[in-house]
């Protein structure tokens, strides 16, 4: 029953969802005030089974970085969705069929918590980033709802800087 009653003690400050910001390299020209929401590293560490008499141990395999989902309001001027289109034609180019080189698409991004001050506490730095999905929105008549885009970006790894 008492740790139903459990309480964070009140010198430590609890990281909160709100408190972030994700930079974009400046040649994007994608500033932070525009990410509303962005999730956070994720990695996958696969289990190679080694079968010995009757039982089976495990070591690590191979890992991987999930993808990260991050979602910015697209206002009129300057255009996120411009933007993004810029980023998404370094990858490919609908018109002409052309695909880019991997040194010109793929992006550092930089993650960081901040505490109640501004200050940041945490940082991410997503290596090698490149949009795998990018969505546009949606138009309804009947909706007064903010316009979004919502990328997927897929990093080569994530290095937990602090």
């Amino acid at each position: 029953m008492a740790d139903l009653l459990r309480q964070t003690p009140i010198q430590y400050e609890l990281k909160r969802e709100n408190r972030f910001v994700l930079e974009f390299p400046t040649s994007l020209g994608i500033d932070t005030w525009l990410v509303q929401t962005s999730g956070r590293p994720k990695i996958n560490i696969n289990s190679v089974e080694i079968p010995f008499i009757n039982t089976k141990f495990y070591v690590a395999g191979q890992y991987s970085w999930d993808a990260i989902t991050i979602t910015f309001i697209d206002p009129i001027g300057p255009s996120t969705s411009q933007k993004i289109m810029e980023w998404v034609r370094l990858h490919a180019e609908s018109v002409t069929g052309r695909m880019g080189y991997a040194a010109g698409y793929m992006q550092d991004l930089v993650l960081k918590a901040l505490d109640p001050t501004g200050i940041e506490i945490e940082k991410w730095t997503l290596k090698n980033c490149m949009i795998t999905s990018a969505e546009f929105g949606n138009n309804a008549m009947d909706s007064d709802a903010l316009q979004m885009v919502t990328i997927t970006v897929q990093p080569q790894m994530a290095i937990h800087n602090y």
